[in-house]
């Protein structure tokens, strides 16, 4: 079969933030007189995160959700175009040589969509496939990658995937819920693309991807459609429910290919939060060091929803060996995929 190789990555990032001036400047006020959230705020693992709106500037917290959705399409754009514009030229591609363009995005929708208006605005051609993987969250990188891959080795085409969210503009009205404060602590604007040729030689090629949910703690992560844009809802308990299915998950990756965790020389791990990177590294046993991709990249800009773990892959460019790349989300789902080197 011939091999789905990654070859480009690239990625856009909307104006940094500083998390003490987020607190400061407008959430210290939006949860005034809520205990504990000025420390689960600071204490989130972000140092600073990027906001297409910042709320510093302007408060989006009564808008309705048809205006904030208008206002994806006109900050998506140029973002998304930067993103894939930068993995193609990785690559060494045309737009015109793309044969599937799948974007994922669970935070703004319009018809037409991003993949139709970017794939005309970057010259992709009139006969592209096209894929919207929505509202699937955090974890949406993994199964776009596993469609691109699937569609490279059957119809020996690249093909390019778009991760696109822009949180920032669902920031809720203020309320006395510490799961909102955990949200808008945690959650940040990024826009990742990777580009999946057939055959190449060089790059890490998919070698195995894994799902798993547990539809019995469906309701620990929730992301709502509202009149008032998209609402998440977050229980303490999703890095228990994590550290029940994360390690039976990477056995069957790694036991798939003939591997063992010794030999994954990256580990890709989506950093929904500080708990979540620890619960992944104690229960597989892994060195702090080795998901230091992940704790820098939320560190320095946040959880980015799905493009996140593409933002970690990026981090780890220079890495030879296999690589693991793990995201979870709503389901609850966890879904991981093994990358070898070419």
């Amino acid at each position: 079969m011939t091999a789905a190789v990654i070859t480009g990555a690239g990625s856009a990032l909307p104006a940094a933030l500083d998390q003490k001036a987020a607190w400061d400047g407008f959430f210290a006020r939006h949860y005034e007189g809520v205990r504990a959230a000025e420390r689960i705020f600071m204490s989130a693992g972000v140092r600073r995160r990027h906001a297409v709106a910042n709320p510093i500037d302007e408060d989006l917290s009564g808008w309705g959700t048809g205006a904030r959705m208008a206002r994806f399409i006109q900050e998506a754009l140029p973002l998304g175009k930067q993103a894939v514009a930068g993995a193609l030229d990785a690559a060494g591609l045309a737009p015109g040589d793309v044969g599937l363009f799948a974007v994922a995005t669970c935070t703004g929708y319009a018809t037409p969509g991003l993949d139709i208006r970017l794939a005309s605005d970057l010259g992709m051609p009139a006969g592209l496939q096209r894929l919207l993987v929505g509202h699937m969250g955090c974890y949406a990188a993994i199964p776009g990658l596993a469609a691109v891959g699937d569609f490279v080795t059957a119809r020996s085409r690249p093909a390019v995937l778009l991760c696109c969210e822009l949180t920032s503009l669902h920031v809720q009205p203020a309320q006395r819920d510490l799961e909102q404060v955990v949200a808008h602590a945690l959650f940040s604007d990024a826009a990742a693309a990777i580009v999946v040729e057939p055959g190449a030689g060089r790059g890490h090629r998919l070698a195995g991807v894994v799902a798993r949910t547990d539809a019995s703690t469906a309701d620990h992560m929730t992301w709502d459609v509202t009149d008032l844009g998209f609402r998440m809802g977050l229980s303490p308990k999703v890095p228990d429910v994590l550290s029940r299915h994360v390690g039976d998950v990477v056995d069957e990756l790694l036991t798939q290919a003939g591997l063992r965790a010794e030999d994954v020389a990256g580990w890709a791990v989506h950093p929904g939060g500080p708990r979540i990177i620890d619960v992944v590294r104690d229960e597989l046993g892994l060195r702090e060091e080795q998901v230091g991709a992940s704790r820098r990249v939320l560190a320095e800009h946040g959880n980015c929803s799905s493009a996140t773990v593409l933002l970690v892959l990026q981090e780890l460019a220079d890495v030879d060996g296999p690589i693991v790349a793990m995201a979870f989300g709503p389901g609850l789902t966890l879904y991981a995929a093994l990358l070898l080197p070419a």
